[in-house]
């Protein structure tokens, strides 16, 4: 494995090499959970697989992760999340190709996802403008958000997966949301060793 990233370092501690190296294994064994689920069904569409990725990618990060003594299990959603040291660990499959991070774009600029990204992940690098209209059709907080003190950081999880090739890039780092397009604008962002 790589050079653990300085901002790692100060976010996870000494726990920071360990953390890089539980989650591509974790993403790695969701991708293979998703993969069997799919040849279970034998269905011609890969609904079995996006739905299993989707609800195994949660569970393998937070049995992965539950083996640092300071992480902290959250259940968001109806999934469970892992903090540590003050910072959320959530992933985001990206693509479907292997594709820069760069690339990666939210479906939707409202729900929960978007939402998180919001709330705690890095502040804007450019505030948006301020016409002194009030913003009457802000949607309500999600009540799950509720459950995260405001001084809980995001570290989003992208990686770029298909059922055929598995699991071909996962990044790490902290990114604002941008509305008018729904991609996400990174602040920092460095790979993790798929390399087992």
């Amino acid at each position: 494995m790589g050079t653990v990233p300085e901002w790692a370092e100060e976010a996870f501690g000494d726990a920071a090499g360990q953390v890089a190296g539980l989650i591509p294994a974790s993403l790695v064994r969701a991708h293979a959970r998703a993969r069997s689920a799919h040849e279970g069904v034998h269905t011609q569409t890969l609904e079995a697989y996006g739905h299993g990725l989707y609800a195994a990618q949660y569970e393998e990060l937070a049995a992965g992760l539950s083996v640092l003594p300071d992480a902290v299990p959250v259940r968001l959603q109806g999934r469970t999340l892992m903090i540590l040291r003050d910072h959320v660990i959530y992933p985001y499959c990206y693509a479907k190709k292997d594709v820069p991070v760069t690339a990666a774009r939210l479906r939707c600029v409202t729900g929960f996802r978007a939402e998180l990204i919001r709330r705690h992940g890095p502040e804007p690098m450019q505030q948006a403008f301020d016409l002194g209209l009030d913003d009457l059709d802000e949607p309500e907080v999600h009540p799950d958000l509720t459950l995260l003190s405001d001084d809980i950081k995001l570290v989003l999880v992208a990686y770029a997966c298909s059922m055929a090739q598995g699991v071909m890039r996962v990044e790490w780092g902290s990114a604002e949301l941008r509305r008018e397009d729904r991609y996400l604008i990174w602040h920092h962002h460095d790979p993790l060793d798929l390399d087992h």
